[in-house]
Order: structure tokens, then C-alpha cells, then sequence
């Protein structure tokens, strides 16, 4: 099958050829055949050339004054019309007043001007731009990743105070077109009770999130996605009756994928009242529920430790953990949540090896029955106050996200250290995070490739293979798989082979572990000998019975 074809040429006398060779590098990638005839291109020598080469698509660039241009581009259109040319499809690049003219002649199929985001060519040259042909992008979540790539999808959290404004939100960020997955945030009395409002308490409705009390609020929140670039749209799985909680996401929203941990929202954060043995077997049946139904499943488990100031091993063997369960629950298709900064204390260099070595083992468990999908944040804890230091520090954040070539990018709101994100923070924040994703799509040098970054990932492999076979060793006599016996992780978590500084006094943990961030990593501390620790004289401590950090 021959590829379609596009010319590309800045016109008149522009010799500012960069947006075009841009365009057509880009439409090679995406599978056309291109050709570029350069600066201060005729008109008539590009008729000339369009006639001969018979190209589908005519891209023309114009960067300097509006007079100028808007004598340039009246005279391609008539001498266009004149020759039989009109008739391709044209699109145009220029200076905002320079597109504003182009778009006034109704000559060309597509006008981008200088404010235009890069998606928007990219949409274009797939053929499927939501606003402009009346198409609607694919609504399942591996179907969009896999039209949107090179770029990742967009993903943010959103909920105001009360149901009518969060309806009326989303509608602004569907229209504005910038967002893939709008992430519903609930208050914690519906994640908690929901099906027993009885149970709620009536001062902390709205506390932390949209205060959805029926299924009908939730169909009214996607119903407003129903417009613009019609994202997706999702919602963590309720910290209590996971299951219900699941069927009506599934029935009303049409969840995008579950996200759920393994180990918390439950006795061990407070967010439910439910026993880890208890919590652990309904996470592993809310996991078979979405892997009978094709649904994708996120464990955001292992960023929850690192919020706790958790070991950097910890963290890493807790993500294999997670998707280990979820893949012998059936699930086929997996996100990995990467949450960088976190904890806020950790080095760009140890970051990454952090997420390499997380990488490296989750995804040894993929194949044809289990694909994983990478799925970066910055970190919750680690924006700055202040509006333009946290954005200048979530484009950072993203360009080091961008090494792990990510499927999706959350989005945290820059304005969450002073207020809940409005529909105009998001819009604002998507700017912003696209900014970095375009800088980062035309170049990185392989950061992952740093000496110290491989070997950091090596010791973080090394540390959570321990780690897990320690958590194993637990297991009684005739248990097959101990990585997806609640009792035997249970146990891990009480004894502390899984264990945090901020699990400290929880009756469910031990919380006796210490840390320090000496060169940038998260590292177990023994306080009275002054000195870090290597993980397996660590586990070897924990299994012992002896304190770790010796106070």
C-alpha cells in the first residue's frame, strides 16, 4: 500500500523553515512520505512542484509580518483555484494573526498558529482530531495509549466541593481538549461509606474531593466528559466494599481502570478500619473481578511505602509484590504507577535507579498474558509552595519522568499546597506538562545509561530479591505461593520485612525502621551505630527479633 504523501515549504520570502521540516519529521514517524522544498519557496514554483510530485497534503509555513502574509497566502489561494490545485488539502503554520487571516479564506483544511500545542498537529496527522472531524478518540484505555503515542497520556485528579461544580469542571477541561483521563477524587466519606451513609459523618462531606452520594452523581461526572476530546475517565477503588464499589465505577463511569493497593486503605493507614488479613483477599478478589471483565488494574502500592519514608528496597519489592498478585489474578493489563520525589528527600540520580530497578522486575513478570503500561507522577509531597516554583518543578519532574518513556503521565496539581485544583489549574498544569513532554520527544540523552544510576538499580534489584525471598520465608508448611498468602504478607508487615518510619505505634506494623538520604537514597539507619545499613543485615535484624536502627 503507498504511504500518503506531503510537501512542505515555507513560502513567499520566509526563510524560517523550522516548523515545517518539524511537521513533516513528524509525519514521517506517524507514516507518510514526505519531501521538503525549504525556505522562500515561490508560490509558483510550489504549484509547480505540487503538480508534479501529486502529493495528498500541501503544508505551508509563514513566520513573519501580518501584511506580508496575508498578501502571501491571497495570492497562493488564488493562484491555487487558478491552476486546479485548490482542491488538496492544505494546511498552513504561522504567527497567530498570520493563521487568523488563513483561516478567514477558508482555503486550508488546518491553520495552526503560533499558540497551537504540537498534539494538535499530531492528532491532525493521524486523521482523527476530536474537535475538528467529529470523531471521538478510542475510549478504552490501551486503545488511547497506543493511538496517542509518541506522546503519553494525561492523566489528573479532579473534584470540587460539591457534585454540580465538579460536573461543570469537567465539562470546562473536556472542552479545552488538553486532558486524556479525568481521575474523579471522591471525599474520604464516600470512599468509606458509601453504601453505609449512615456511617458518615456530616462535617467532613466534600473533605478531600467531589461528594458523590448516589450513582446518578457519578453518571451526571461522565456525562460532562462527553464533549471536546471526550476523555476518559476513572476513580479509585473505595477503601471499604471494593467490589461494590467496582461494579458501580464499572456501570456508571465506565472506569477507565481500577487502582487499588495491596496493603493499604486499611488498618494500615487509617483510611478504613479493615484488618490487613481481611483487606488483602478482597484486594485479590477486586483484581479478579476487573481481569474477568478485560478491565486494566493499578496497584498503587509501592509509592504508598515510599510516602512513609520507607526504604528504597521496600518500595521496590512492594511494586513486584503488587503486580505479581495481580498477575495471578488474570489481570492482562497492568499499570505501573512510578511516583517520583518520593520521598521528597530522594535525588533525581537515585530516583531513577529507583524506578529502573522497580521497572526491571515487574516487567520480568510480562508476556503475551500480562502487559504492563508505565505510568509516571511527581511527587505528591514534594511540590513547592509558591504557583511558579511548583510548576517550574512539574515540568522538571516530567522531563526526568520522560526517561522511562511513560504510557501515561499524572498530572499533580501545582496549586494543591494552597487549594483543591480548579478546572482552570488542570488546563493550566496540562500546559505545562505538555511543554516538557514536547521539549523531551525531540532528544533526551539516555540519563537511565549513568554509572551511578546503574549501579544504584543493580543494588535495588539485588536488595528487593532478598527482600522478597525473606518475605516467602515466612510462609507455613504447605503454602504454595506465599507472595499471594495474606497471611504470610500480613506477617511481613508485622515483623517488619515490610516496614516504614511512619508506620511507627501502628498495631499492624512494626515502624521501627530508620532511614537517612545521605547520597540521595532512601537507606535503612542504625542510629546507634551511625551508619547505614545493607538490606540483608537489615532482614537478618527484622528475623532476629532485634531493632533495626538500635534505639
Amino acid at each position: 500500500m503507498s504511504k500518503t504523501r506531503i510537501i512542505g515549504a515555507a513560502i513567499g520570502d520566509d526563510v524560517h523553515v523550522g516548523g515545517v521540516v518539524r511537521f513533516l519529521r513528524t509525519a514521517e514517524q506517524l507514516g507518510y512520505e514526505v519531501r521538503s522544498l525549504g525556505p522562500a519557496v515561490p508560490v509558483e514554483r510550489l504549484l509547480a512542484e505540487v503538480a508534479a510530485w501529486d502529493p495528498e497534503i500541501v503544508a505551508v509555513g509563514y513566520r513573519l509580518t501580518p501584511e506580508s502574509g496575508r498578501a502571501v497566502l491571497d495570492h497562493l489561494a488564488q493562484a491555487a483555484q487558478e491552476q486546479g490545485q485548490a482542491g488538496r488539502r492544505w494546511v498552513l503554520g504561522a504567527t497567530d494573526p498570520v493563521a487568523e487571516h488563513g483561516r478567514a479564506l477558508g482555503f486550508f483544511e488546518a491553520v495552526f498558529g503560533g499558540s497551537a500545542d504540537w498534539q494538535e498537529v499530531v492528532d491532525y496527522l493521524r486523521g482523527a482530531p476530536a474537535q475538528k472531524a467529529g470523531g471521538i478518540p478510542p475510549q478504552r484505555l490501551v486503545d488511547r495509549i497506543l493511538w496517542k503515542r509518541p506522546f503519553p497520556l494525561l492523566r489528573h485528579h479532579f473534584g470540587q466541593p460539591t457534585v454540580a461544580a465538579t460536573v461543570e469542571g469537567v465539562r470546562r477541561i473536556s472542552e479545552a481538549g488538553v486532558l486524556d483521563v479525568v481521575s474523579l477524587g471522591t471525599d474520604q466519606n464516600a470512599q468509606e461509606h458509601f453504601f453505609r451513609p449512615d456511617e458518615m459523618d456530616p462535617r467532613e462531606h466534600g473533605a478531600g474531593g467531589v461528594p458523590v452520594r448516589t450513582p446518578d452523581d457519578l453518571r451526571a461526572l461522565y456525562a460532562a466528559t462527553r464533549t471536546g476530546n471526550y476523555p476518559l475517565m476513572r476513580c479509585y477503588a473505595g477503601t471499604r466494599d471494593q467490589l461494590a464499589w467496582a461494579e458501580m465505577l464499572h456501570e456508571t463511569i465506565n472506569n477507565a481502570w481500577a487502582a487499588v493497593p495491596l496493603f493499604w486503605y486499611s488498618e494500615l493507614d487509617g483510611r478504613s478500619q479493615r484488618p490487613l488479613a481481611e483487606s488483602i483477599p478482597e484486594v485479590q478478589a477486586v483484581f479478579r473481578w476487573h481481569a474477568e471483565r478485560g478491565i486494566p488494574v493499578e496497584s498503587n502500592e509501592s509509592h504508598h511505602w515510599s510516602l512513609r519514608d520507607a526504604p528504597d528496597a521496600v518500595a521496590v519489592a512492594a511494586a513486584y509484590i503488587a503486580a505479581y498478585n495481580a498477575r495471578r489474578a488474570g489481570v492482562r493489563d497492568y499499570i505501573q504507577q512510578l511516583m517520583w520525589n518520593n520521598p521528597p528527600l530522594t535525588s533525581p540520580a537515585m530516583d531513577l535507579a529507583k524506578m529502573l530497578a522497580k521497572l526491571e522486575l515487574v516487567e520480568s513478570l510480562a508476556g503475551p498474558d500480562f502487559r504492563v503500561w508505565r505510568e509516571c507522577r511527581t511527587g505528591l509531597t514534594s511540590m513547592p509552595a509558591g504557583f511558579d516554583r511548583a510548576k517550574g518543578h512539574l515540568a522538571a519532574s516530567t522531563i526526568m519522568q520522560m526517561a522511562v518513556k511513560p504510557d501515561i503521565v499524572h498530572i499533580v496539581g501545582h496549586s494543591e499546597y494552597h487549594h483543591a485544583a480548579t478546572a482552570e489549574d488542570v488546563i493550566e498544569g496540562c500546559h505545562v506538562v505538555r511543554g516538557a513532554i514536547e521539549l523531551a520527544l525531540q532528544g533526551l540523552p539516555d540519563m537511565a545509561r549513568d554509572e551511578a544510576v546503574q549501579e544504584r538499580k543493580a543494588e535495588l534489584v539485588r536488595e528487593a530479591r532478598l527482600l522478597l525471598d525473606a518475605v516467602a520465608s515466612l510462609a507455613p508448611a504447605g503454602v504454595d505461593d506465599p507472595l499471594t498468602h495474606a497471611p504470610t504478607l500480613a506477617a511481613a508487615v508485622r515483623i517488619g520485612l515490610l516496614d516504614a518510619p511512619h508506620l511507627m505505634g501502628n498495631p499492624a506494623a512494626r515502624g521501627e525502621v530508620e532511614v537517612r538520604f545521605d547520597d540521595g537514597a532512601c537507606r535503612p539507619y542504625d542510629r546507634r551505630a551511625g551508619r547505614t545499613l545493607g538490606e540483608a543485615e537489615r532482614i537478618a535484624r527484622v528475623l532476629a527479633g532485634e531493632l533495626v536502627q538500635g534505639r
